[in-house]
């Protein structure tokens, strides 16, 4: 069975609870900006930038184009006009002071630097990764960390992965395995770069989209029975 030597995982619901960090992030810019919105407003926020997510994984949209739109567009629909940058800026200013744990991250990740090379691969902004990662204690665990902003490529892109695999020393596909709760760009991203993958399925929904990941997990924790065992799927 293949020994893994490199593990890849992405930040948000991963590592890091999105949910909670964007929902505190979010209740205190409307709060700062004295907008009273409904969970509806919330809910159909969330939607759109889901969308726009999605767009920019498939290369319709920039990054640019999401952060700097997404709030504009979404209160629009409620008769509210904004500057989409201003409060992007607000938003990140609050997200990265956000860094709650997936359960057992700390630990899992903690207890793998001992004998895995740990790399982390996300979308996201530089700055608010970087900051959140160092906030949790989680950075010390990383040969290195790989935003999308700063490579100037986006997951699934294989141009992202080839970025991180250039910069990976003695980087074999064989050994090396991405752990990610997104189908669309982590476990897409890693199938069409030839290296395996595993499915952080942290919200237990099932999987209609068609992608097929190596290895599926609910717990973080579970990573360990998984690596021990080494039992392939496929």
């Amino acid at each position: 069975m293949t020994k893994y030597e490199t593990l890849l995982f992405d930040v948000d619901d991963t590592l890091l609870d999105f949910d909670l960090a964007e929902n505190a992030a979010l209740e205190r810019m409307f709060k700062e900006e004295n907008i009273q919105v409904t969970p509806e407003m919330i809910a159909r926020y969330k939607e759109i930038n889901e969308s726009m997510w999605r767009a920019f994984e498939r290369g319709e949209v920039s990054k640019n184009t999401l952060h700097n739109t997404r709030f504009a567009i979404a209160l629009k629909e409620y008769g509210i006009e904004v500057d989409g940058a201003y409060f992007e800026t607000l938003f990140q200013k609050y997200l990265c002071e956000a860094h709650h744990y997936v359960e057992d991250a700390y630990e899992v990740i903690a207890q793998l630097a001992n004998h895995y090379h740990l790399y982390v691969v996300s979308n996201g902004v530089t700055a608010t990764q970087n900051k959140r990662l160092m906030d949790a204690n989680l950075a010390q665990y990383f040969k290195g960390i790989f935003i999308s902003e700063q490579t100037g490529y986006q997951k699934p892109m294989p141009a992202f992965f080839d970025y991180v695999f250039e910069r990976i020393g003695d980087f074999d596909k064989a050994k090396t395995l991405i752990i990610g709760d997104s189908l669309t760009s982590d476990i897409k991203g890693g199938l069409q770069s030839g290296i395996d993958t595993c499915w952080f399925n942290i919200r237990n929904v099932e999987n209609t989209s068609g992608i097929e990941p190596h290895y599926e997990i609910k717990k973080l924790d579970d990573l360990h029975e998984l690596l021990n065992q080494k039992i392939a799927q496929y």
